[in-house]
């Protein structure tokens, strides 16, 4: 708000309610998508559990999808800035070559 109690355009005011608050923790996620919509599944994956329960599903317009992509990937260059890169074990290294990182043979 400025000084003559009016809001300030462009700003949005956001609520949290209590039990959003608390989040849900998830190490799983699963993307959908169809012409009109990106469906983010995020789901809780336990040792011992055979089955991984959806804990909460986001429905985002490709727009939307995009600029979360993006959010993310300046969150993450922030995140590893500040504290370090960010290891994902048993993941191998990518490389731009169509086809691997191999050698060659004659």
């Amino acid at each position: 708000m400025n000084d003559n109690g009016n809001k300030q355009q462009g700003q949005l005011q956001i609520e949290l309610p209590q039990d959003v608050a608390q989040g849900e923790y998830a190490n799983f996620a699963i993307i959908t998508h169809s012409s009109s919509d990106f469906v983010v599944d995020f789901a809780r994956v336990l040792p011992g559990v055979p089955k991984a329960q959806v804990k909460s599903r986001v429905i985002l317009a490709p727009e939307h999808a995009k600029r979360l992509l993006a959010a993310l990937q300046e969150n993450i260059v922030r995140y590893e800035r500040e504290y370090g890169p960010i290891k994902i074990p048993n993941q191998e290294p990518r490389t731009i070559a169509p086809f691997g990182g191999g050698g060659g043979e004659a």
